[in-house]
């Protein structure tokens, strides 16, 4: 991202989304980077996609990796992968057109000029081909994107993800209204064990965030990173390097007790978005985790007017909460004739499943029935 400059790419970037969308910005990628978090060394080497035109400006461009593993992505194809290299051939490396670390959807294809998107899509075909590489994948695009794609021969996949909709609610009580008695009881319930012990909860924002700040939050990242992951990718700098880079849309949340944070979650701030990214804790209470990220989040985006909060991905304890599940797309060129085949023929059932899954789940959200 250095040798590119991040006022032309910022350009592309917000040109394509409908709303500001943080993950793409030139200093979030960059920082990645910088921080040692997303490099060769760690399995995403950059090889970003660029087209420009004859006077040298930038006119298309995608956040690319070469991948040596199928870890940080959010979409699975571990399966894919062992089943590839059970058939003599080779899975990695790969590329992945996408943010690293980020089950976030946005714009990965920037551009609004059609011949230089053309261009862009090709180059990152050709480029897999060229160098014998196995596949392309380009991971939680916008819906647009991936209709685009479909269109243009790469397999279409869709994964569910829960947002908060932030139906026009004056605040927490307002939203509780909306709810059934049985759920709008054990939510109440929910909230109020999370504050047992003494346990309050502070918003901090950009400048607001200090040095001391981030060194409690790294503490609480590297907890509970080491013992669901195995060995998180984000470096202590990285959040510092956020944080200055970012400014005003970074919102970290953050629990105390005795006079000490014991847990917190980064947050980042888009457009008409509020998004979930990192937590941890070094001290555990009931319920400490759906405050944290969930409740406090909800809190947040009412008394700012933002229409939705997404906290990550996966979580089907998140539709009891208020969260509604909503399909993600990615899309996937696999080389291989006969290995696509296969791909194909599984990401159709695979399809007809998330779709019957969104269904049920949509039937069975906390709210009202009328």
């Amino acid at each position: 991202m250095a040798a590119i400059p991040a006022a032309a790419w910022d350009l592309l970037a917000n040109q394509v989304a409908s709303e500001h969308n943080p993950f793409v910005a030139h200093a979030f990628l960059h920082a990645l980077e910088q921080s040692g978090s997303a490099t060769a060394r760690t399995g995403w080497r950059p090889l970003h996609a660029c087209v420009r035109d004859g006077a040298g400006d930038l006119v298309a461009a995608a956040p690319l990796y070469l991948k040596s593993h199928s870890r940080g992505e959010y979409v699975f194809d571990h399966a894919w992968a062992e089943a590839w290299e059970r058939a003599g051939g080779n899975y990695y490396p790969k590329l992945l057109c996408a943010v690293p670390l980020t089950p976030v959807t946005g714009p990965r294809l920037m551009s609004t000029h059609p011949a230089a998107l053309t261009a862009l899509i090709a180059g990152m075909q050709n480029l897999a081909r060229e160098n014998e590489i196995s596949s392309l994948h380009i991971n939680f695009l916008a819906e647009h994107e991936s209709a685009l794609l479909t269109r243009m021969g790469f397999l279409p996949r869709m994964d569910q993800q829960f947002h908060f909709i932030n139906r026009g609610y004056t605040d927490f009580a307002a939203f509780l209204a909306t709810l059934s008695h049985d759920k709008r009881k054990n939510l109440k319930k929910e909230r109020a064990r999370a504050s047992e012990h003494g346990i309050s909860f502070s918003w901090k924002r950009g400048a607001e965030i200090t040095e001391d700040d981030w060194d409690h939050f790294f503490a609480f990242y590297m907890d509970t990173g080491s013992r669901k992951w195995g060995s998180p990718y984000l470096t202590r700098p990285f959040f510092s390097m956020l944080g200055e880079a970012m400014g005003a849309r970074v919102l970290l949340i953050l629990a105390h007790r005795a006079g000490r944070p014991i847990a917190g979650a980064l947050n980042l701030i888009g457009g008409d978005a509020l998004y979930g990214r990192y937590w941890g804790a070094i001290e555990h209470h009931p319920l400490l985790h759906f405050e944290t990220c969930y409740y406090q989040a909800i809190d947040y985006a009412l008394a700012h007017g933002i229409a939705r909060v997404e906290a990550g991905a996966q979580g089907m304890h998140k539709l009891a909460r208020g969260y509604e599940p909503v399909p993600v797309f990615s899309a996937h060129d696999i080389v291989d004739p006969r290995f696509r085949d296969a791909v194909a023929r599984y990401l159709a059932e695979e399809r007809k499943a998330v779709a019957q899954d969104i269904a049920v789940l949509s039937a069975h959200t906390p709210f009202r029935k009328d």
